[in-house]
């Protein structure tokens, strides 16, 4: 009968929720180098003696600008007698230009005294380039940093004079396991710190990534751009570098909603109205959240 059936068993409220879908992210974390963004070390291109030293330590400087001035007393004699050679030689070739016509002069003359004129315009160049390689210039706009050079020191090319640094904006390198590979890309935003607590983060741009891995250690080599407008950051200063990488795309449930049992981890399922069980794999936990 009726009355010996089995009652139902009574409803049971849940809270359900749509499953969300996200990219699960990785915090890559590494020590950076910077540098500056340009930057060189100054030499002369020729041996000679120092007779001025044109900047101070940490100066600002301007393309251009002569740092360094050695000696060029024989390179400007040089300079000012191949101008009189190059003079002399015109003068020559212009006289036998006017008599060429009379037939006073061979041609075999005139092409000579063309190719005096060609030479002596040659000589004049070379003595000017010399007479240019006596005073040491700044090759773009930047910091100058400390010199051991003085004012009657003997100089030659391999004779380090300065560093010249443009600090508007640094390069950090940092190495990344090979395992990550692929998963950063150009252009994307990492944060850096300096070991200094009085120095906020900072904010930089990945401007490149290296083409192969170090077989030594298994990494490759990542650059990121940073501003320095303020000039408050140095080349050589070391950052910690950190970055969110973006994993695959996955299910997302509130912890809550996971649950374990002797199979693993598992969640229930409204299917039709009708709760069932479905087992699942944890891959990450973040922010209340299980991926």
């Amino acid at each position: 009968s009726a009355s010996e059936r089995p009652s139902a068993r009574p409803a049971v409220p849940v809270i359900a929720q749509s499953v969300g879908y996200e990219h699960a992210s990785t915090r890559v974390e590494a020590v950076g180098t910077s540098r500056a963004s340009l930057s060189a070390e100054i030499y002369p291109a020729a041996s000679g003696e120092v007779v001025a030293v044109n900047f101070e330590p940490g100066q600002f400087v301007q393309k251009g600008d002569v740092l360094v001035e050695l000696d060029s007393r024989n390179e400007s004699l040089a300079v000012e007698l191949a101008r009189v050679k190059l003079e002399d030689a015109n003068r020559l070739y212009k006289r036998y230009s006017r008599s060429a016509d009379s037939g006073a002069v061979v041609p075999t003359t005139l092409d000579a005294a063309r190719t005096a004129v060609e030479t002596a315009r040659l000589e004049l160049e070379r003595a000017r380039i010399t007479l240019d390689d006596r005073t040491i210039e700044a090759v773009f706009d930047g910091h100058v940093g400390g010199t051991e050079v003085d004012p009657g020191d003997r100089v030659s090319p391999d004779t380090m004079i300065t560093t010249l640094d443009d600090r508007g904006s640094l390069l950090v390198s940092f190495e990344v396991p090979e395992s990550y590979i692929g998963e950063l890309t150009v252009g994307e935003a990492i944060r850096l710190e300096t070991w200094s607590t009085a120095m906020p983060a900072v904010t930089g741009d990945i401007v490149d990534i290296g083409s192969r891995i170090d077989p030594r250690n298994r990494t490759f080599l990542t650059r990121a751009r940073v501003d320095n407008a303020s000039d408050s950051l140095r080349p050589g200063m070391s950052f910690r570098v950190s970055a969110a990488v973006k994993g695959p795309r996955y299910a997302v449930v509130p912890e809550t909603a996971v649950l374990w049992g002797a199979d693993g981890a598992y969640v229930w399922s409204v299917v039709e109205g009708e709760a069932t069980r479905m087992a699942v794999k944890v891959v990450q936990r973040r922010e209340g959240r299980v991926y």
